[in-house]
């Protein structure tokens, strides 16, 4: 049986524990100040502020590329850019969002170019102005070598530049921040095209793969992921094996 002392704790209401408040800072939005958490993303900041985010928001989690942000930070001459769900705020940070990037992008065949230098010249000629400044490198929220890749394809390098613009995400910040005006994403996405159809070894993996697709053998799997909920996906996901 307990005793008196402990049954007199047993009846007392647990004490709530009180976690210590937030720390807050300021940051500004459309250059109106507001109070955020410290330990906030961009993102996470501005919907904390009471924006809705409708446009310029995908996988929140540094993949998809669709949050491009510029600030600038207090007492600091310079433009940084970042993904808004991955960077996180700074006192006196001032916001800008980028949910659109204005960028050329040219219609081609690509059974009709060349895996040299040449495809380039034809479709991307603005490389040539390309004056080696780097704004494009220190701009990539992903700290890819930009401006190595781009001279890559100046010097017709194709493995090169698929391989220096791999995890690109296309989020255009190299170019907004460029002065020769080139669409560097776009020209990775050119190599990586050119580089799939004409330079790449066979894949006896993927003809093996491709022929079970055709096949149906994952047909019943298909059914079983259509049929999972939000968060059964999302479990599935992160749980799953990776090399």
């Amino acid at each position: 049986m307990p005793t008196k002392q402990t049954a007199k704790k047993k009846s007392e209401k647990p004490k709530k524990n009180k976690s210590a408040p937030k720390e807050m800072i300021t940051v500004l939005i459309m250059g109106k100040a507001y109070k955020v958490p410290a330990d906030a993303t961009i993102m996470g900041a501005i919907e904390y502020a009471g924006y809705q985010i409708k446009r310029g928001a995908g996988c929140r989690e540094g993949f998809c590329g669709a949050c491009a942000t510029a600030y600038r930070l207090p007492h600091d001459y310079k433009i940084y850019t970042g993904l808004a769900c991955t960077t996180l705020v700074q006192d006196g940070m001032w916001l800008a969002q980028l949910p659109a990037i204005p960028a050329e992008k040219p219609t081609y065949d690509i059974n009709k170019l060349e895996p040299d230098v040449t495809a380039f010249q034809k479709i991307y000629p603005e490389i040539f102005r390309c004056v080696a400044c780097n704004t494009c490198s220190k701009a990539c929220p992903q700290d890819l070598e930009v401006m190595d890749y781009i001279q890559a394809a100046m010097r017709g390098n194709i493995e090169m530049v698929m391989d220096l613009s791999f995890d690109c995400l296309s989020c255009g910040m190299c170019a907004i921040r460029c002065p020769a005006e080139i669409t560097q994403f776009n020209v990775g996405i050119l190599a990586k095209r050119l580089y799939g159809k004409y330079l790449s070894k066979e894949s006896k993996q993927l003809k093996k793969r491709i022929k079970e697709v055709i096949e149906r053998k994952f047909d019943r799997e298909f059914k079983q992921l259509m049929k999972m909920t939000k968060d059964e996906l999302k479990k599935k996901y992160y749980e799953r094996d990776m090399e």
